[in-house]
């Protein structure tokens, strides 16, 4: 009779992403970006967008920037009368904005409030200013003279230095080839190599094991299963 061995579970270690200053890895990809946010308070315009796809580090940059300006922090659907107090009395983060229709009048006012009180508006965004779904022109007019910086998708060497680091941060050392491995296999988005190293690490804690190229090979594949039966 073969005795199966039962699996550890393995422990809710909390390993959430860093987004302070000293966890940010700059690359080619986001150098624009991190320049803009770490020359506040001196920027050319008051309002500053950050647009780039998912994954490529708007949120970790908006995280930094909130927490060096104390900004107060409002939801698209916030965009209103309410929302003027908040400029008019220092910096405002919008994070994720023209996904959707919003108030079109209310981001007029509140970019108006932001220039009059000298304070600060950061935005991120998946698509260009441009391409949001606006038909005010005086909006319109206003978003032409912002700030648009582009985030583009990590390149290998941001991806790897992320990978590297994620690792570390739970003390994991991993070889070079296994690392160049999955930044030819994965999604090129930095919330899907924090997902993939999470998986890995549980899973090499679940079966007692190394984290190896085949190892990592089994977990990927059993990962890209999942993502293909729940776009089914």
């Amino acid at each position: 009779m073969t005795t199966t061995l039962p699996r550890q579970l393995p422990l809710a270690l909390g390993h959430e992403p860093g987004y302070g200053r000293d966890d940010l890895i700059v690359a080619g990809s986001n150098h624009a970006a991190v320049d803009i946010i770490d020359r506040w308070p001196n920027w050319i315009s008051p309002v500053v967008v950050l647009a780039g796809p998912v994954g490529s580090g708007k949120t970790h940059l908006a995280a930094i920037w909130r927490a060096a300006s104390n900004a107060a922090v409002l939801d698209a659907a916030e965009i209103g009368p309410g929302a003027l107090e908040k400029a008019s009395e220092g910096p405002v983060l919008i994070d994720d904005l023209g996904a959707a229709p919003f108030d079109e009048t209310g981001l007029f006012h509140l970019i108006n409030t932001v220039r009059q009180a000298g304070t600060s508006l950061l935005m991120t965004s998946r698509r260009w200013p441009a391409n949001w779904p606006t038909t005010l022109p005086d909006l319109a007019s206003r978003l032409k003279a912002a700030t648009v910086v582009e985030i583009s998708e990590p390149d290998d060497a941001l991806l790897s230095a992320v990978i590297y680091k994620l690792f570390a941060d739970r003390q994991i050392l991993v070889e070079p080839h296994l690392v160049s491995y999955l930044v030819s296999r994965i999604e090129r988005s930095l919330s899907t190599a924090n997902h993939i190293v999470d998986r890995l690490d549980r899973a090499a804690l679940e079966q007692k094991a190394r984290i190896t190229r085949p190892f990592a090979a089994n977990v990927l594949a059993t990962f890209e299963k999942g993502q293909g039966e729940g776009r089914d």
